[in-house]
Parts: C-alpha cells; structure tokens; sequence
C-alpha cells in the first residue's frame, strides 16, 4: 500500500503579512524621506520633527481613505454584480444551470456528468448563486473584504512604519544620523520579511528594500540640501 503523501504551500497570496509589511514599508520609506529632505536643509530639530509628525498623520490618514474607498468600491461592484447572477437564477433558471454545466464542461467534465453536477448544485439556490459568483466573477456572497478591516490595518501598518525615523527625535535627536540608523534596519527587516512571501532569499529581499529607501532619502536630502543652501 503506497503511503499517503501530504505537502503544504505557503499562502501565495500573502495574506495578512504582504499589505501589513507593505504598509509598514510605505510609511518608513516616505517618512523618513520626508524628514531627510528637511534634515537636508538644515532645519531645526523641532521643525524636523514637526515635519516627521505631519507626514506619519497625512500618510497614515490618507493610506487608510484610499484603502477604504478601494476596497468599499470594489465590494460595492461585486455586490452589484451578484445580485444581477441572483435574478437571473431566479428568472432563468434552466439557461444558468446549462451555463454552469458548460463551465463544467470548458474543464474536462464528461458532458452527461457535467449536466448532473449542475442539476445537483442548482437544487439549492444559495449553493448555485455561490458557484456562479465563483466561476463568473471570482468572489463569494459574504466572503467580500471589509473597507473598515482595510482602513484600520493600512492606518495602522503606515503608521507604525512611518513612527520608526520620528522616533529618535522624539527622544532628543538632533541629527540626522539616529534616525538613518533606525530606518536601515527597519527597511532591512521589512524586506527580509517579504522574503516569506516570495522565493527570494532573505539577506537579498532586505538588502533591496533598504537600497530603494536609501536611495529615495538620499535624493530628499540632496534636494533639501539644495534648496536650504541657495535660500529657497
């Protein structure tokens, strides 16, 4: 007897680590860029911070309206569209379950053992709208994303990543330096993080992650620099 071989994938969808480690990565690339670029022009300690605070509120803010609207307008969509499959399993109830055979059959299903599964599923009109969402638009009746689960987890992911470069001026900072060193290892980490989401080792997903945010400071910081030493 051949023993039964069990094997697991990891969740290629990303699920809740890809938008949290995302978000998190969103908000610690643009604020401290943010703050780089003011640093930059050799502002004042408490105008950087200033600076660092209204970026993590504006982003955080504005992640979290973006995100509500996004997923609030796609579920309205498929809402929408799941209803009209609704009506038209009730309206037209032969034609949809030849529909339903015909996907069965688009698949590799024997014609006569296609038509017998949609005869079957279509006996529950809950079960058969559910199947026709599936099939025709790729969503469930009640499985739709939440726009306030969206919100909150985008609001907060950015924020937390956005706080990481704020925090040493908070402390008493007064140079740039703390900051750069606390968002390299955060960049770093967010990009290991994402490692487990692809198949990409974990050193090079960090090393890339902190080369982009790296980059994106140092070009705020060459603008501020710019425009502080010309007086603009």
């Amino acid at each position: 007897m051949t023993a039964e071989i069990h094997h697991r994938h990891r969740d290629v969808t990303g699920g809740w680590l890809r938008p949290a480690v995302f978000g998190a990565m969103d908000g610690l690339v643009s604020n401290f860029a943010l703050i780089a670029g003011v640093a930059g022009g050799q502002a004042s300690r408490h105008v950087v911070l200033l600076a660092g605070l209204a970026g993590l509120a504006a982003g955080a803010f504005s992640m979290a309206a973006g995100e509500y609207i996004s997923v609030a307008s796609q579920s309205e969509l498929a809402e929408a569209e799941i209803e009209v499959e609704r009506l038209e399993l009730r309206r037209h109830p032969n034609a949809e379950m030849r529909e339903l055979a015909g996907v069965f059959e688009a698949r590799g299903v024997d014609p006569d053992v296609a038509a017998e599964v949609a005869r079957q599923l279509s006996r529950d009109p809950e079960e058969a709208l559910e199947v026709h969402a599936r099939e025709e638009l790729g969503v469930a009746p009640g499985e739709l994303p939440s726009p306030y689960l969206a919100a909150g987890s985008s609001f907060l992911s950015f924020a937390v990543g956005a706080s990481l470069p704020v925090l040493p001026y908070l402390l008493g900072a007064s140079s740039l330096w703390p900051a750069a060193v606390i968002a390299a290892l955060g960049l770093f980490a967010a990009g290991a993080l994402v490692s487990r989401v692809t198949n990409r080792t974990w050193w090079f997903s960090g090393l890339r992650q902190l080369t982009l945010g790296a980059a994106a400071a140092a070009l705020t910081y060459g603008l501020g620099a710019l425009i502080g030493a010309n007086g603009l």
